[in-house]
């Protein structure tokens, strides 16, 4: 009897023992990858390390957009607890009332994640972490900031709370500037806090840097002096454009209005437009010298040329054109130099081809800049299909087409260059480039010299000049038009020039749009802005003056 019962429980405990080593051979051999999957799905996660968004500098490397270190709170709201002393403390921390975080909890309690603040200082969010509060975490990230401010606000553009790239330069170099993520393996406890760091990866790939030809000393003083004449002339906004005219590089772009992407609120819509890219508008008088050079190289008028004005006005087309006032006899200069709509029109009228927008399509007049800025416009050059005299004569006085800012600086870097026009560059350039000759190399220069003659005292343009250096440029009042057509009482003030003359160095493009005041004229409005941005970037250029070479 005692051995039976002997045996008995040793086969009971064999059997035992053979189940166990059963068990534990299916746990470890056959359910191994299971079991060990399900343990990493609770435990491991993959958590992605932020890339460092490159720097926006000027040409100088001083820089204009910068990524700074910031940090974001979220909070699994299932686990932050009940208890109203730790909840009262974490709203008195995260500068909330005690109801909003309660309210926002209730709204969230269903979910695992919700923010609880956006892009804090680290100090800021460290207090908040000091109280331990279950359920509350931290995320660290990068916040854009932008030293200039407003005065390169719509070149630059911004990004958003994610630091994506949603205006401008930001937006045009998003994949280049924003660098590619890194990824992390870590352990964590089942509250989500880090309990090992097991592996990196891949490690965050930093991106680019971006050197703009922004010149930012120029920057801010063309900003300042555009923002001084709009207020001082009661303007809806204007654009400043600067170009260096040996390598077509944008030294200055202004706007007015403007905004701080470092404070968006109250935030004027208007001001984020980049109008001197993405904004067109009728030329007027300051393309008298483009169309004046087509003229003169088509070889069908002597320099010495004149042409009667009188009586200061003309119809053509059942349309009548007119200059200020009766100018009577002028020659090629006069015409320019009085700004004679006549003059123009008589002198184009003659021509038997399209020689003047043919010389306006080869200048870049409807057609891309292709500098890559978003939402750039190509402005409007009709093409020469049943053209009537009356449109034929419009485009050599600057109406009948539309044009940016940036593309009337580049078509003035062809005076500037003896008949070689430049495209613009957002971006500094590593020499420059070879450009393309569209105007005769004489023709060029005697309009240069021409175009100076209009900034003399007595002219029109006299407040475009600048002491101790010679100027060449031109004004233009061009008629703001709405659905209802052209505005009686509504203007844009303009003024293009090159200086300094003997070795031009800077194109400069001013326009207000519609000054309020009294004063509307482009030698009154906008040739002062010109005159003291010019005169301020030739001196920290460190230009010579050349007045004593004339």
């Amino acid at each position: 009897m005692g051995q039976a019962r002997y045996l008995l429980v040793l086969g009971l405990v064999v059997i035992g023992l053979l189940l166990l080593t059963g068990r534990i051979v299916t746990l470890h051999v056959i359910d191994r990858p299971f079991l060990q999957g399900q343990g990493d799905a609770r435990i491991l996660r993959t958590q992605a390390l932020s890339a460092h968004r490159g720097m926006i500098s000027d040409r100088h490397g001083e820089p204009l957009a910068i990524s700074t270190p910031v940090v974001t709170l979220w909070a699994n709201p299932q686990e932050v607890p009940e208890d109203p002393i730790q909840r009262l403390q974490l709203a008195h921390a995260l500068n909330l009332s005690l109801d909003d975080l309660d309210a926002r909890l209730e709204r969230f309690a269903s979910r695992e994640f919700m923010y609880l603040r956006r892009q804090l200082t680290p100090a800021a969010a460290q207090r908040v972490v000091d109280l331990r509060v279950p359920g509350v975490y931290a995320q660290h990230e990068y916040k854009r900031y932008y030293p200039a401010g407003e005065v390169a606000a719509q070149l630059l553009g911004v990004t958003n709370v994610d630091d994506k790239g949603q205006e401008g330069l930001e937006l045009a170099y998003q994949p280049y500037l924003a660098g590619t993520p890194g990824q992390r393996r870590v352990m964590q406890d089942r509250r989500g806090r880090l309990v090992r760091d097991l592996a990196l990866l891949r490690e965050a790939q930093p991106g680019g840097e971006l050197t703009l030809a922004i010149d930012q000393r120029l920057q801010y003083m063309a900003y300042r002096e555009l923002k001084a004449a709009v207020a001082e002339h009661q303007a809806d906004g204007g654009v400043v454009v600067m170009m260096d005219a040996r390598t077509g590089e944008v030294l200055a772009m202004a706007n007015q209005p403007s905004y701080n992407p470092n404070n968006r609120a109250g935030l004027d819509p208007r001001g984020l437009r980049n109008q001197a890219i993405v904004d067109v508008f009728e030329p007027g008088s300051v393309v008298k010298p483009l169309a004046m050079a087509a003229i003169m190289e088509s070889g069908r008028f002597d320099r010495d040329v004149v042409v009667d004005t009188s009586p200061g006005w003309m119809m053509l087309d059942r349309f009548t054109i007119r200059d200020i006032r009766n100018y009577g006899e002028l020659d090629l200069a006069g015409i320019l130099e009085k700004s004679s709509n006549i003059g123009m029109s008589k002198l184009v009228l003659e021509l038997d081809e399209p020689l003047v927008p043919e010389l306006y399509r080869r200048l870049g007049f409807g057609q891309s800049t292709e500098t890559g800025f978003p939402g750039e416009a190509v402005g409007n050059l009709p093409a020469p299909v049943r053209w009537s005299r009356s449109q034929w004569a419009a485009l050599s006085y600057g109406y009948g087409l539309s044009v940016s800012a940036l593309q009337l600086a580049s078509a003035y870097t062809a005076l500037a260059n003896g008949g070689v026009r430049l495209p613009p560059s957002l971006l500094k350039l590593p020499e420059a480039p070879p450009g393309t000759q569209v105007i005769d190399s004489a023709v060029a220069h005697d309009l240069l010299r021409i175009m100076e003659e209009s900034v003399q005292p007595g002219t029109g343009g006299r407040r475009a000049g600048v002491p101790g250096y010679r100027v060449a440029g031109k004004t233009g009042t061009v008629r703001k038009t709405s659905a209802r057509g052209y505005e009686r009482e509504a203007y844009r003030s303009l003024f293009a020039g090159v200086a300094p003359v003997s070795d031009p160095r800077i194109v400069t493009i001013v326009m207000i749009d519609h000054p309020r005041g009294g004063d509307f004229f482009g030698g009154a409005v906008a040739a002062p802005v010109f005159s003291r941005v010019t005169g301020g970037a030739l001196r920290l250029l460190d230009v010579p003056p050349d007045q004593r070479s004339r």
